[in-house]
């Protein structure tokens, strides 16, 4: 028997079945885990390596060069980056996308050994390397912690007891902080005071270190107890260091010879506890200053019910808080993923309700039924085996419900239709049942397998695009097989218990007779008696539509739904944070004046932690800074933004303040960016140069809005020319000139202060009034080693200059390369704006050796639908297989073949008529209608071989195959271009 034979024959145990499918997806449904997007793996680790006191240039060189070296050994290596900044060598480490995350954690740890073996070939004064593999770590939930009158030092302790709280709940990875302010006890002095006093900085430091050395006295046995030997001393408290003792001499002696006198540090310097200064970073919630800390999930948790947990945790903490201290949440991805999944939800049980409607206007209120409960148990039996493989409800695999929703019905409504027109014929009940589900039954089944090969590619992508949209062909497949097993299966059945006998006077062996059909027949008729007409008109509009596509806007990915936007604040290189801190708190009174914003939280100094996937946080830098405005109405963003961005070119004429939407998935910061390459160690200058040749074709643009060079200006450094004859005769080295700059200005390490749990660093630094004397620095005065002798700065250099330099020098693959980076003006698109520069871009005349190539979207779009290749050839090897073999002929193929191009006609005048752009997303729409199209071409020609075998002509076989197939194609596309409407205002 048949499967639908027995399923017809067993009716219990076929009903018994359904239901139990239908009872295990509802209750699957609760325990799926909730996502907004789905998860793709960033496969980027970053090698950082301090290099104190040297320029940029110098660590490029000397660090930066020489891990790249290494690395480039990787075997796994795709591409590598650098950033070479004073003091700091970045290498960004990119690894090859067919290395999965199951992959990349041997990878990490094959990085890390060749990160290990370089160390010895670095030059004295590195410090190790450190590697950061947790770069793609998501913090979905940031809370802010403020509080008026109390100090950070305070804020920290109530954070440090939140971030315990939080640290335990169920679901929880990490808790991390963000703007904390590192705690300093200052020494401040006079250079004067200590020279005159005879007192020098090792003379400090020294004494410090071994006042405050934790030391093992041993223990002591008394009696049958053994006790250990604890000597006190410790720095209890910051007048304990200010009490401490220092010894002082001639200052024209040698250190030990006439040390003789002893001295209280507070009698030669002014003791304090405050904060670093400057501060590396800092953030306001609200325009006040705050504390975050970042929560970050456990992988395949319940994102929803964990911040629930939070949520009520945070309830629970808020009442044991002083007065004052008030939690805020700047980011809570439990609140837009439930809003998010309830939304699609909501509309997609719309378009369910809708499709339901059609077929009930299309077919009646017992086939609708039918239908219907075969749509639902589809959609049941998908939550089933979406729980069993792991795949959550997100985005993506929500909207592979609505993709295959057309495709759901079709296999009901071919074989309800079926059953009806056999019914109408006057074959018994169960027989008409059978035939109308086992007929179809392999070639339904054939042609889904197609349906779901069409998606195939998606899931053989590589790319952060195709991970991203992997659980699409998932879902898709499943949802269309339980389809297609159900239609064989129960619907039959239920066809023989709800359907009614047809009255005789309507039952006839000529199905067709009415209206539409004798209308149609005659359409199919003219199209066949005049085939040759019929053809060349297909064709021409084919080639209509194909110019037509030129016009239609081209996009990788949307812009997210998200009720929040981003503010950058690029101020000129080299600015203080304090500048950039005022500049962004006129932002921030500005926006907070706005009704239409809820909150605002600047991030000042760097990027926030990575509370959205797509969204790579910016690194350190005291000239950035960036604010997250969450609005009341996602609606109001672009008259938000559109109000913003001329008031920031007012208000802040110097700095770039690129306005940013979130985008769905993958997505660049900068959309436009062109990358210009030089040899290994390509002459800056003509980089540079280069550079702004193309910044002149970009600003001659009108399509272009904030555009940079990642380089960023060249900002001004100060040197002092150390005389090394004069260094020798005083015996002043460049390590005594050093430290006595950094001393003055910076201040210098001298010590360690242990309060609790924390190490607080003890700095000695001139006061105030010398540290604001930038005009006097030839008078500095130095201390060569072992002695007290003070000499002034000027004595031994040969001058003080300032030189421009480079303060970041970036390299891609180990060559020097500089990249221009921009975005286009509100409501244009990235290929509108590379289209209208490119030909002047790339008539630029480079150096030899010099090379320039597209990055940004245009690269990431390329590599995304280049990944589709390796899965398309796969895909349609198995297609054409498939279609073969249901034919054990090759002419079907082949006329299937020359149908599938004609789906561009409806897409091109659709999107252009609609103005919706063509991206990724709609390329995916586009290859479930090549999966359609080729279904309904299966159907339609497996019938027309089903007549002729049954002895019928091929002319009137083909008509009346085409009157056959009209109601069930003409149902599907109505269902599913009706049950998409509830999703039209959703960007995605």
């Amino acid at each position: 028997m048949s499967l639908a034979e027995t399923a017809v024959r067993y009716r219990a145990v076929t009903y018994f079945a359904s239901f139990v499918l239908m009872a295990a997806g509802f209750a699957s449904f609760f325990q799926l885990g909730q996502l907004e997007d789905p998860d793709f793996t960033i496969k980027t680790a970053k090698v950082t390596t301090l290099y104190p006191g040297a320029s940029a240039e110098e660590v490029e060189l000397e660090v930066s060069d020489r891990i790249e070296l290494k690395l480039q050994q990787l075997k796994q290596l795709d591409y590598i980056e650098s950033e070479s900044r004073a003091g700091v060598s970045i290498v960004t480490v990119n690894i090859k996308p067919s290395y999965g995350g199951d992959l990349l954690p041997q990878v990490f740890d094959e990085l890390r050994r060749k990160v290990a073996d370089v160390q010895a070939e670095l030059p004295p004064g590195v410090v190790p390397s450190s590697v950061n593999d947790e770069f793609g770590d998501v913090y979905g939930h940031v809370v802010t912690l403020v509080g008026d009158g109390f100090s950070y030092a305070e804020l920290e302790d109530y954070a440090k007891l939140l971030k315990r709280e939080l640290s335990v709940l169920e679901g929880v990875a990490k808790v991390d902080f963000w703007g904390t302010q590192d705690e300093v006890v200052f020494l401040e002095v006079s250079e004067s005071t200590l020279s005159q006093l005879g007192i020098t900085a090792d003379v400090i430091e020294q004494t410090l270190s071994n006042q405050n050395t934790v030391v093992d006295a041993g223990s002591l046995d008394i009696q049958e107890r053994r006790l250990r030997i604890a000597p006190s001393g410790n720095f209890d408290s910051v007048e304990a260091i200010a009490g401490l003792t220092v010894t002082g001499g001639d200052p024209g002696a040698t250190l030990g010879r006439s040390a003789t006198e002893l001295i209280r540090i507070r009698d030669v310097a002014r003791v304090r506890r405050g904060y670093a200064d400057p501060p590396s970073t800092l953030l306001r919630y609200n325009g006040r200053p705050a504390i975050g800390l970042s929560v970050s999930n456990i992988p395949a948790v319940n994102v929803v019910e964990m911040g629930a947990r939070i949520d009520r945790r945070l309830e629970e903490m808020k009442a044991t808080l002083p007065v004052g201290i008030e939690v805020g949440r700047m980011h809570w991805q439990s609140d837009v993923i439930s809003d998010s999944v309830n939304g699609f939800l909501e509309s997609f049980a719309q378009a369910v309700a809708i499709v339901l409607v059609v077929i009930t206007i299309g077919m009646g209120w017992r086939l609708a039924i039918v239908i219907g409960i075969a749509l639902i148990g589809t959609i049941l039996g998908t939550f089933l085996l979406m729980l069993l493989f792991g795949i959550d409800l997100q985005r993506m695999s929500l909207g592979a419900l609505v993709i295959a929703l057309g495709m759901m019905v079709d296999n009901a409504i071919v074989v309800a239709d079926g059953f009806s027109v056999r019914l109408k014929s006057g074959m018994e009940r169960t027989r008409a049942a059978i035939e109308s589900a086992s007929i179809p039954s392999m070639p339904l089944l054939g042609s889904t397998l197609i349906a779901v090969m069409a998606f195939y590619p998606i899931a053989a992508s590589e790319e952060n695009a195709g991970e991203y949209c992997a659980s699409l062909f998932s879902v898709v497949a499943m949802s269309l097989l339980v389809s297609w097993l159900i239609s064989v299966t129960l619907t039959p059945l239920q066809c023989m218990d709800f359907l009614p006998d047809p009255d005789a006077k309507d039952a006839s062996n000529d199905t067709y007779s009415g209206g539409v059909y004798v209308r149609f027949q005659g359409i199919v008729e003219s199209a066949i008696r005049f085939r040759w007409l019929s053809i060349a008109s297909m064709l021409a509009l084919l080639v209509a539509a194909g110019l037509a596509f030129g016009g239609v806007k081209q996009l990788f990915f949307p812009d997210a739904a998200m009720n929040k936007f981003m503010i950058d604040v690029w101020e000129v290189q080299g600015t203080r944070i304090e500048q950039t801190s005022e500049d962004i708190a006129l932002i921030e009174e500005h926006l907070q004046s706005d009704d239409r914003v809820s909150d605002v939280s600047a991030f000042i100094g760097a990027g926030p932690p990575r509370f959205y996937l797509p969204v790579e946080p910016e690194g350190l830098s005291s000239a950035f800074g960036q604010l997250i405005v969450n609005v009341r109405d996602v609606r109001d963003i672009d008259a938000i933004i559109q109000d913003l961005t001329p008031w920031l070119k007012d208000t802040l004429p110097n700095a770039l303040t690129p306005v940013r939407k979130f985008g769905v998935g993958p997505s660049d910061a900068w959309k436009f960016e062109l990358r210009i390459s030089g040899p290994a160690v390509a002459d800056a200058t003509v980089l540079r140069v280069l550079a702004a040749q193309t910044e002149d074709v970009l600003r001659a643009s009108p399509l272009v809005g904030a555009m940079q060079v990642d380089w960023r200006q060249r900002t001004q450094a100060i040197v002092p020319v150390y005389s090394e004859i004069q260094g020798r005769t005083t015996n002043v080295t460049r390590s005594n000139l050093a430290d006595a700059v950094k001393r003055v200005f910076d201040g210098l390490t001298v010590g360690t202060y242990r309060e609790d749990d924390r190490l607080i660093d003890i700095k000695l630094r001139s006061v105030e009034s010398e540290r604001l004397q930038v005009g006097n620095l030839g008078s500095i005065q130095l201390q060569p080693d072992n002695s007290t002798t003070s000499i002034p700065l000027e004595q031994v250099t040969d001058g003080i200059r300032t030189v421009w330099e480079d303060p970041i020098i970036r390299r891609r693959d180990r060559r020097r390369t500089i990249t221009i980076q921009a975005n286009p003006i509100a409501g244009v698109t990235l290929p509108s704006l590379r289209e209208a520069v490119a030909a002047d871009v790339q008539a630029l005349t480079l150096p030899p050796g010099y090379r320039m190539e597209w990055g940004g979207e245009t690269e990431s779009t390329a590599d995304s639908q280049a990944s589709l290749i390796p899965g398309i050839v796969p895909a349609v090897i198995v297609m054409a297989i498939i279609v073969v073999a249901l034919f054990n002929a090759f002419r079907p193929p082949l006329i299937i073949l020359c149908a599938i191009p004609f789906i561009v006609v409806g897409v091109s005048f659709g999107l252009v008529i609609s103005g919706a752009a063509f991206g990724f997303v709609a390329l995916l729409g586009a290859m479930s209608l090549v999966g359609m199209m080729i279904k309904n071409s299966i159907v339609l020609l497996d019938q027309v071989n089903l007549y002729i075998d049954e002895g019928m002509d091929r002319y009137p076989a083909l008509v009346k195959s085409a009157l056959s197939r009209l109601s069930p194609v003409v149902l599907t596309a109505a269902t599913t271009v009706r049950g998409v409407i509830p999703l039209l205002a959703d960007g995605f």
